[in-house]
């Protein structure tokens, strides 16, 4: 569990890690000041199948799940083992809980093991959730996993949570920015990403992208750092599975105008 004795002494470090952590460690974190940090400890959910005996979870059957559980916070802990329950739920169905998750996860596999016999074939469950960021009013946490259930290969997505201690919510770019900034946005995060890409400025986004209808478009899958808006782009969602993830950092000085005042980027944005 962390608690304020803590910052004092590792002030400097933090700073330190923050800076590297989010890019360019030339950057300098603007008003980073760790304060009035939610105290929170890691819990983790890790149940096997019934053929695991003494197996590694490399081997066999797992559900294996991490997550920090903050005190006196029911709305972002709920918040957060929602955002683990979805994390996989391309049906939309969720569990109820955690622990239902791993009861059918499992359930699931020895469905499939009476079905297929003579099967080797193991399944895969591996998420959690962790704090990157913490101040007086922003802790953000990126929620992510892997799993396997057949296939080719399996699958990992991530996904952020950006909860603002004051109103206790998950925010939003509409929290964030001001009305009418999708458009403005989408110009300046295109401009980053086809640098990012060594793309040119017409060169088209049809044979190597998934972009609907071959234009640029940039999610709402995005967590708030010191250094601006980190937009991530899950495996197929627009490039091919071998790929993998494509992260886009959007600065805050590129897009100060489109700020609205008085949020929690507000320290950062000076």
């Amino acid at each position: 569990m962390r608690t304020l004795h803590y910052l004092t002494v590792i002030a400097a470090m933090l700073t330190t890690l923050a800076s590297c952590q989010w890019g360019d460690k030339h950057v300098e974190q603007k008003d980073a000041i760790f304060r009035d940090t939610l105290h929170y400890e890691y819990k983790t959910i890790n149940q096997h199948a019934a053929d695991c005996g003494q197996k590694p979870d490399s081997t066999c059957t797992h559900f294996n799940v991490k997550y920090p559980e903050f005190a006196g916070q029911p709305k972002l802990n709920d918040s957060v083992q929602h955002k683990l329950l979805v994390l996989f739920a391309y049906d939309g169905k969720t569990d109820s809980s955690l622990n239902a998750y791993a009861k059918r996860f499992l359930g699931d596999y020895e469905t499939f093991k009476k079905e297929n016999p003579d099967t080797k074939m193991y399944f895969e469950m591996d998420s959690h959730a962790s704090v990157v960021h913490q101040d007086s009013n922003l802790v953000a946490i990126e929620v992510a996993g892997y799993t396997f259930q057949g296939g080719a290969h399996g699958a990992s997505t991530t996904a952020y949570i950006n909860w603002d201690t004051h109103t206790n919510k998950d925010l939003t770019l509409d929290d964030l920015l001001i009305d009418g900034y999708s458009a403005k946005l989408n110009a300046i995060a295109e401009k980053i990403f086809r640098k990012n890409e060594n793309l040119s400025d017409k060169a088209s986004l049809a044979n190597n992208y998934f972009f609907e209808n071959d234009k640029f478009a940039l999610n709402k899958n995005f967590m708030v750092s010191p250094l601006g808006l980190k937009f991530l782009y899950n495996q197929y969602e627009i490039k091919p599975y071998a790929a993998g993830q494509t992260e886009l950092l959007v600065p805050f000085e590129q897009i100060k105008p489109l700020l609205r005042p008085n949020t929690v980027i507000t320290q950062y944005a000076k």
